[in-house]
């Protein structure tokens, strides 16, 4: 079992920057997946960015150009750097733990990011 801990949402003005950070414990596997998933009321949870353990990335189309995921391995922790924040950026977003075994999933408990206008 991994535990995620998330930290770093809050209130932020259109156009401001918030910084996520998400600490893994745990029997972590060393190949793995980390990413952020964000959750607006009435929608579907949807993927924000992904980082494998190789550095690899994906994002949404929508935060392409404004986020930047990354992580420490040393520290088993996993950060998403988001600038130019939207209104539509409002949501809880929780950090997502994926090793190659996917009944290992592991989900942080979400932290809330909420863009004024």
């Amino acid at each position: 079992q991994v535990h995620l801990v998330e930290s770093g949402g809050g209130l932020v003005q259109a156009g401001g920057s918030l910084r996520l950070s998400c600490a893994a414990s745990g029997n972590i596997f060393s190949i793995n997946t980390m990413g952020w998933y964000r959750q607006a009321p009435g929608k579907q949870r949807e993927l924000v960015a992904g980082i494998t353990s190789g550095g690899s990335t994906n994002y949404a189309d929508s935060v392409k150009g404004r986020f930047t995921i990354s992580r420490d391995n040393a520290k088993n922790t996993v950060y998403l750097q988001m600038n130019s924040l939207k209104p539509e950026d409002t949501a809880v977003y929780y950090c997502n733990y994926e090793p190659w075994d996917a009944r290992f999933e592991s989900w942080g408990q979400g932290t809330q990011v909420t863009v004024s206008s």
